[in-house]
């Protein structure tokens, strides 16, 4: 069986890029499979996809490369509907609206053709048009599928698959490191403000505990600037991006995150298989699908005094290691469900349902 997986990026540092590598990665296993690249900024992905994995593009925006289209949205969707209309495969899968409704339209009509969402539309319209002739909808969580089913109604199937997480084997926490860890992008809707300022209460009672901020993006300047104005340089440390964000969880005896509305939740899961109990804000949606208080993680209330409440679940499990490591094997437990080849058999048997 050949089945493609297309994205807008496969070179970016996002987590549906690292969900999807991860998925095609197990996947190529068994079956001819490959990532097409709407576009390709860069040499190599950002994140380690396997090796029986093809990789290609539709638009080379490399420096130095000659591009067959110039740059520019038009040209892009273009180029992409042409190699739709050419696709030689069983099974396609989309990883964004846009490309779900490109493909819809004129992806050969033989092709099991699925769109794997994470978020909600932004334009619903062309969705909810072009949407029907899909073979299937997945989403991650049940949430998401429930949102989903309410807004295709009856014209398209809607099924659930867990986001898979690497291969094995995963590297363990020791759980006998004085760090807090954070990762992803810098950018507004991740709130780190939120989480450099709760670290300062932390600090500020247990000063020989560390915050690690793994990642890049707009924010850098102004987070950099708010550690500064709190006097927390010897607490908090900003340590770049990294491939292997999972190495980097096993160094650390808490993940946090503060992310205002978070639609996917690697980095919490990549945590979790690490065996390193989460902290996060019930209100975003990625953290609240798999963290569950008191099993492998905390989730904290988004409330009046929010950030001190935040503080002081840190600071209960900071203060309590017995309770981080029986958190920390509820969390493996977590994972387990989201192995690779444990996800590549549901996709498998759900491509086989629809075949």
């Amino acid at each position: 069986m050949k089945v493609s997986l297309v994205l807008a990026s496969a070179y970016g540092m996002r987590g549906d890029v690292r969900a999807t590598l991860n998925l095609a990665t197990a996947l190529a296993e068994r079956h001819d499979v490959e990532v097409i690249s709407v576009r390709r900024q860069k040499e190599k992905p950002f994140f380690p996809v396997g090796p029986k994995v093809a990789m290609r593009s539709v638009i080379d925006a490399r420096p130095g490369v000659r591009h067959l289209f110039p740059s520019g949205q038009v040209r892009t969707e273009v180029a992409l509907w042409r190699m739709l209309r050419n696709l030689k495969s069983d099974v396609l899968i989309t990883t964004r609206p846009g490309i779900g409704v490109q493909a819809a339209r004129h992806a050969p009509r033989e092709i099991i053709k699925i769109a794997r969402e994470w978020g909600r539309p932004a334009v619903p319209a062309p969705v909810k048009r072009f949407y029907p002739r899909l073979s299937a909808v997945v989403t991650a969580t049940e949430s998401a599928q429930e949102e989903w089913t309410k807004l295709l109604g009856d014209g398209t199937a809607v099924h659930a698959v867990l986001d898979a997480l690497p291969g094995g084997p995963w590297p363990r926490s020791r759980m006998d490191n004085r760090i807090v860890a954070a990762g992803g992008r810098w950018v507004p809707v991740k709130a780190y403000d939120r989480l450099i300022k709760a670290f300062a209460i932390v600090a500020d009672k247990r000063p020989d505990w560390r915050l690690r901020l793994y990642g890049g993006g707009p924010e850098e300047r102004l987070l950099r600037s708010l550690v500064r104005d709190l006097n927390l340089h010897n607490h908090v440390y900003f340590m770049g991006t990294t491939p292997d964000l999972a190495g980097e969880f096993a160094k650390a005896s808490i993940v946090a995150s503060t992310s205002r509305s978070e639609d996917l939740g690697m980095t919490v899961l990549e945590a979790m298989g690490c065996g390193v109990p989460v902290v996060a804000f019930e209100g975003a949606r990625g953290p609240r699908e798999f963290v569950a208080t008191g099993y492998n993680g905390v989730l904290v209330p988004e409330a009046e005094g929010e950030l001190q409440l935040f503080a002081s679940a840190l600071l209960a499990l900071i203060d309590d290691e017995r309770r981080r490591r029986s958190l920390a094997a509820g969390a493996l437990d977590t994972a387990v469900r989201h192995s690779a080849d444990e996800v590549a058999e549901q996709w498998e048997k759900l491509i086989a349902d629809l075949r």
